[in-house]
């Protein structure tokens, strides 16, 4: 009876053996996940202010000082049971939400700010290990998370890297001294910074970029993201929250803290377990700012689309501005941005006032919530906005959800053009093409492949006879996807592709329509853009057929983890640190479109402070440094980084930069000068060389060479 056991015990493993060959092709299994955590191309964010949105669970609230249902200053009640609540009641499914960005979950300060306020909003941490426990404990975010996946929903949290709480370096008694603890162990507070971890350079007025990265962001207690300990402790507690199962991350603040060190926290991320993540990099209306451009091309990390939100609000908000202004930006930011669709857009947040005014018509809000869901980016909805929620500045627009009323316009439109985004590659993957402009008037199409996408606004008071108006279209007869609700109506195109003549009535919009399944293989995103060798990138597009091909870096093949018709997960190969392109050759040797400018990393990226003595300057010139990698430009003088500053944390001729540089590397660099006409002088001798610790942070200082 034991061998007759034993017979069948191999014969169940045979069979065990044969059943994964057939599931798998060359050890490559088919992708079985309808989450993907680093594309959002085709999602819909809601965000939460968790505070405000729904108070599932009272026996959590804080006493006392910190709570209150009138006073917006104060803890209200809203919680992640609240959230569960509404998950499960189909309130973010029928609206066609698949991402939920939640505030910081983590532990803030139990003090009362002396004017009065509270911690509701999370971005006064106290201890990046623990929960706020007026939002849940770890079993109710577990829940929170199963529950969100559950229902095809993915969890964003938002962090806060730059600042611990409010502090004074002359109060040791105000609020709670930027305390900031390790799983109830205090690490450090501000007046008795025993291992260094903030900055004491007082408040930043803003002047410049680097009096805003190295000075208190107003009464917050600035870190020293140089330190090691805390490096380290950020590093560690993100990790915490990914374990969790979280599938983003909002970054605030990364306009006030060195992009270098930002540039590890995303490695340290994606190396970790990538999902995709974004900063705020606040910029005010009609402010364009080519930092701006190139930290979203840089950093590794996408940006709050500030520069697509101000130009919305001008159009339909304050109406300072027109179609033709709006058209400019689209153009613009698809030049300054490399990857335009992967910036997350919006027409309002919690820094900024609600799109809806006070006893103003609906219109605006829902003919903005129409283009913004047919935009390029990722659309993000500010909780409440579908309930036509109103106010100014903070708190006022942060105010308590007002219900969740399924039957608004705003609901449905929001609820159409979302879920049209989940079934149309062309609003995720597409191209923007302006089809008719005026002031009043905005026609323009997006398209992937046979994937198209039109939408038509007039914001006017007068109707417009549209004509000479052209299409990619295939000739027929659209129906408006909005089905009426903006008085949209439809549209007959011609076989050649040209619009029969037809009239936008003022305050109008309509949404036309098609997608066709293409056979060829077409990448529509890649994500995230860059990645050391062995790191983990995902490829999605369609046509890629369901058996297994290859995915090439310029000529280099990558190992395949999964693949199906519309996404592969591979790793990147063992190349040198460089830019390349991305194809996918299918099992029929059919090969895509290049994915241009993937970015592979020497190895993974360590933070290190490059100090330069003795660097005078001539007026308009700015000191740079370029090296033998990637990360430090491969001696191209173009991609030099820079420029240095030199008034906060080492003062002229001193000049400093934070880089992220590859761990247990062998650099060699030389310091250049720049002036605002690009001409380059190098400094003299050999190169300066140094060996990258394989962990930790370090400071290097160097003398300028005449």
């Amino acid at each position: 009876m034991f061998d007759s056991l034993k017979i069948i015990t191999k014969t169940i493993a045979l069979i065990m053996v044969v059943l994964v060959m057939m599931y798998s092709s060359s050890s490559v299994m088919k992708a079985t996940s309808d989450v993907n955590k680093v594309n959002y191309s085709q999602d819909t964010i809601y965000q939460i202010v968790t505070d405000r949105f729904h108070d599932g669970d009272p026996s959590n609230n804080p006493e006392g000082q910190l709570y209150s249902q009138t006073d917006l200053h104060k803890y209200m009640g809203g919680d992640w049971k609240g959230i569960i609540e509404k998950i499960n009641d189909g309130y973010f499914t029928d609206l066609g939400i698949t991402a939920l960005w939640i505030s910081q979950p983590v532990e803030n300060i139990y003090n009362v700010h002396p004017e009065g306020y509270t911690s509701y909003h999370g971005y006064w941490a106290r201890d990046y290990k623990k929960t706020n426990p007026f939002y849940g404990d770890f079993e109710d975010f577990d829940e929170l998370i199963n529950v969100a996946h559950s229902n095809g929903i993915k969890i964003i949290m938002d962090f806060t890297p730059n600042h611990s709480s409010p502090a004074l370096e002359t109060d040791t008694s105000y609020v709670e001294n930027g305390a900031i603890y390790d799983e109830g162990s205090l690490i450090s507070n501000y007046s008795n910074d025993t291992h260094g971890i903030f900055h004491h350079n007082e408040g930043t007025d803003f002047s410049s970029y680097e009096d805003g990265i190295y000075k208190n962001l107003y009464d917050l207690a600035d870190y020293d993201l140089q330190n090691e300990v805390l490096d380290q402790y950020l590093k560690d507690s993100i990790e915490l929250w990914l374990d969790k199962g979280i599938d983003g991350i909002r970054v605030d603040a990364v306009k006030h803290m060195s992009q270098g060190w930002q540039e590890t926290l995303v490695n340290h991320i994606y190396s970790y377990q990538p999902v995709f993540t974004f900063g705020e990099w606040f910029l005010g209306q009609g402010e364009v700012d080519t930092k701006n451009h190139d930290f979203a091309n840089e950093s590794g990390m996408s940006l709050l689309d500030f520069q697509y939100g101000q130009q919305i609000r001008a159009v339909l908000m304050s109406e300072e501005e027109n179609w033709l202004d709006y058209q400019d930006m689209i153009e613009e930011t698809s030049i300054s941005y490399q990857e335009v669709n992967d910036q997350v857009t919006f027409i309002d947040n919690h820094d900024m006032s609600r799109f809806q005014k006070e006893s103003a018509s609906n219109l605006n809000t829902e003919m903005a919530l129409a283009v913004l869901l047919t935009s390029r980016g990722v659309p993000t909805i500010y909780y409440g906005t579908e309930q036509y929620l109103t106010g100014e500045s903070d708190p006022e627009n942060r105010k308590p959800m007002p219900g969740f009323d399924k039957t608004t316009k705003a609901y449905q439109i929001i609820s159409k053009l979302a879920h049209l985004r989940k079934s149309n590659l062309a609003l995720g993957y597409g191209k923007t093409t302006e089809r008719w402009v005026n002031e009043d008037v905005y026609i323009y199409e997006r398209k992937f492949e046979d994937h198209i996408v039109v939408t038509a606004i007039n914001s006017g008071e007068n109707s417009y006879t549209i004509t000479n108006m052209n299409t990619d279209l295939p000739e027929g007869t659209y129906s408006d996807v909005l089905d009426g609700l903006l008085n949209g109506n439809s549209l007959n195109v011609d076989g050649d592709g040209t619009v029969s003549e037809f009239e936008l009535q003022a305050n109008e919009v309509a949404v036309w329509e098609i997608t066709v399944a293409n056979d060829d293989p077409k990448i529509g995103h890649v994500g995230p853009m860059a990645g050391q060798p062995g790191n983990e990138i995902t490829v999605n597009g369609e046509g890629f057929g369901d058996t297994p091909g290859d995915v090439l870096f310029d000529d280099n093949g990558a190992s395949i983890t999964t693949w199906s018709d519309s996404e592969i997960v591979l790793t990147v190969p063992e190349v040198s640190g460089g830019l390349y392109d991305v194809k996918v050759v299918t099992a029929d040797s059919v090969e895509s479109n290049a994915y241009l400018n993937v970015e592979v990393l020497t190895n993974h990226l360590l933070p290190v402070r490059i100090v330069v003595e003795q660097a005078s300057t001539n007026y308009g010139e700015d000191i740079y440094v370029v090296g033998n990698t990637q990360e430090l430009g491969n001696w191209d003088t173009d991609k030099a980084i820079g420029p240095f500053f030199n008034q906060v944390m080492y003062s002229y001729p001193t000049w400093y930069y934070d880089v992220s540089v590859p761990a247990d590397y062998p650099l060699e660099y030389k310091f250049i000068k720049k002036d605002t006409e690009g001409n380059v002088i190098w400094e003299s001798g050999t190169n300066h060389t140094y060996t990258v610790p394989s962990e930790g942070t370090d400071v290097i200082t160097s003398i300028w060479r005449d």
